[in-house]
């Protein structure tokens, strides 16, 4: 069995039993790399979790065993660490609330792998203040991730919504436009539809919103689902359950065609300069409601689009 260890964060104490638990076996990375890989994120992680209930994707015996996804906070979690209770149907729910990094280094200690955070925070949990894309490519090949990125973005400048870009750490990216929490989760979510259905009509060849995959005929999917109320997102800088441990990382949209892009390109042991950079700096305050860009899209569609084949 491995040791337990002891880490200190501030006036906060936080034990790592079986510390040395390889968690991704084939790349001998431990339970003690992942709770150094949070500690070691947490400037850059907790701006993006602050405030947000959170899902836990959690493996307590490594990526190649069960796994489950908590929504309910453990009666045995420590008081220090922050819950709300939010609306669900037919009662209510208590979530983890990662405000610190003793918080996220402890979740770390329970083998949550991944974080996956709302897109609204607990104060107003129906306004969400992101929504977020979901680019998901039909295989392994990178390149109709990048087209889809650049159509998007353009449909979104021409709809004068901010936007930020985020490899997933598994297949594709996401594409996160600032709100300000002016609009209802069913708004947005109703919204963020008829943006995706408006880039597939201009590119029915490469992109659809089927979700049915038989359906897709090899387009790449436009993955809007996760704008619904209580629905979640990974979080930045979060490590996903695939061999070589890959980190989602946020990039600037001038980086999307660096030629060793894909969506894995970051791991818990090879983040490179990914820490001394921030590309969304400022992007959460160029938040915009949806109801002018509502507008801009409806107008937008009573012209013939120059793409459209």
């Amino acid at each position: 069995m491995s040791p337990d260890v002891e880490v200190r964060i501030g006036r906060r104490k936080v034990d790592v039993k079986r510390a040395e638990k390889e968690l991704f076996p084939r790349d001998g990375i431990t339970k003690a790399d992942l709770v150094e890989h949070y500690r070691r994120v947490a400037p850059r992680m907790l701006p993006e979790l602050r405030g947000r209930p959170l899902m836990l994707e959690r493996m307590p015996d490594g990526i190649d065993e069960e796994r489950f996804y908590q929504k309910k906070i453990s009666d045995y979690f420590p008081d220090w660490i922050h819950r709300t209770s939010v609306a669900k149907e037919g009662g209510e729910v208590t979530h983890v609330v990662c405000d610190d990094t003793a918080t996220l280094v402890y979740l770390a200690s329970q083998a949550c792998i991944t974080p996956h955070r709302w897109l609204s925070r607990a104060d107003r949990p129906r306004c969400p203040d992101r929504m977020v894309f979901d680019l998901d490519p039909p295989a392994d090949d990178f390149e109709p991730v990048r087209r889809a990125a650049h159509q998007l973005h353009e449909l979104l400048d021409q709809l004068g919504l901010a936007s930020g870009l985020m490899t997933t750490g598994s297949r594709g990216l996401h594409v996160v436009v600032p709100l300000n929490r002016r609009d209802d989760a069913d708004d947005v979510l109703a919204f963020a539809r008829a943006v995706a259905e408006a880039l597939a009509a201009r590119y029915p060849r490469e992109l659809t919103t089927e979700p049915r995959k038989n359906a897709r005929r090899g387009r790449l999917y436009l993955d809007v689902a996760r704008n619904g109320y209580a629905q979640t997102v990974v979080a930045p800088f979060a490590v996903r359950s695939r061999a070589g441990a890959p980190v989602a990382v946020p990039l600037d949209w001038s980086e999307l065609d660096a030629p060793e892009l894909t969506a894995r390109r970051w791991t818990v042991t090879d983040l490179g300069d990914r820490l001394e950079k921030d590309p969304w700096a400022g992007l959460a305050r160029r938040g915009r409601g949806v109801t002018t860009a509502d507008r801009r899209l409806r107008g937008l569609a009573r012209k013939k689009s120059p793409h459209a084949d």
